[in-house]
């Protein structure tokens, strides 16, 4: 069963280290290298989360991402569940064109022909000048206005360019089944109280998916939060894929 208190230590420390890291989740930064053909810090770490997705799904969301840490802590000032279904396609109307851009630019560049982990980070820190806090403070405060007027992690559901990448791997992995972590649910177990529904930072009917004994969407960052909350234990982690018996 996941560790709540050591998930959400992670997420604080990772928001803490914020201002170091920023650029390393930039989407301006890969772009600034696809123009001078430099493979980045960005473009390294957008790829580790896509390989990392086809084992661990989008687990970095729940534990390691500064921005979902963000929210989620500001969630908990603003508790309103997020709203879902067809406006969770708005990340892919900005995802695509962004990646559209990065190809065209690399192309014009002459395609990639160098790697600085440190490009546009000489000192190693995201955040080491005064219009990097500039930066820095306009990216908090956009997470944290969506987080307060849509709902929790709505920025996850939204406008996350990180997310489509995790997204791809875990339709993999769920697809292919290979020994993976996820959720496994057992709908004879479930009482309906509905506790796995309020604790989801997500907002997503897990009632209603642990009825179909399924609860893999690919908007679940498998933070774990419904398997502690459910007593009855309707709700487990799991590696190996298999199909209950019932």
């Amino acid at each position: 069963m996941p560790n709540q208190k050591l998930r959400k230590g992670l997420l604080f420390t990772s928001l803490l280290l914020f201002p170091i890291t920023l650029n390393y989740f930039s989407p301006y930064v890969i772009i600034d290298g696809a123009m001078q053909g430099i493979i980045n810090g960005s473009f390294i770490v957008f790829i580790l989360l896509f390989v990392t997705s086809l084992v661990f799904g989008r687990s970095f969301c729940a534990y390691l991402c500064p921005a979902g840490g963000l929210m989620e802590f500001g969630g908990m000032v603003q508790d309103k569940k997020t709203k879902g279904g067809k406006r969770n396609l708005i990340k892919y109307a900005i995802w695509v064109p962004w990646l559209g851009m990065i190809a065209i630019f690399s192309i014009i560049a002459g395609g990639y022909t160098s790697i600085n982990f440190f490009h546009l980070t000489d000192s190693g820190i995201s955040v080491d000048r005064p219009e990097a806090y500039i930066i820095y403070l306009i990216v908090v405060f956009l997470f944290l206005v969506i987080t307060f007027i849509s709902g929790k992690r709505a920025g996850c559901h939204y406008i996350c360019w990180m997310a489509p990448f995790m997204i791809i791997g875990t339709k993999i992995k769920n697809y292919f089944k290979w020994p993976s972590y996820h959720l496994e649910a057992d709908s004879e177990k479930c009482i309906e109280c509905h506790l796995c529904e309020k604790s989801c930072p997500m907002s997503l009917k897990v009632t209603k998916m642990v009825q179909k004994d399924s609860v893999n969407n690919t908007e679940c960052i498998l933070c774990g939060n419904c398997v502690q909350t459910c007593q009855q234990g309707a709700i487990i982690t799991a590696w190996k894929w298999k199909k209950r018996i019932k």
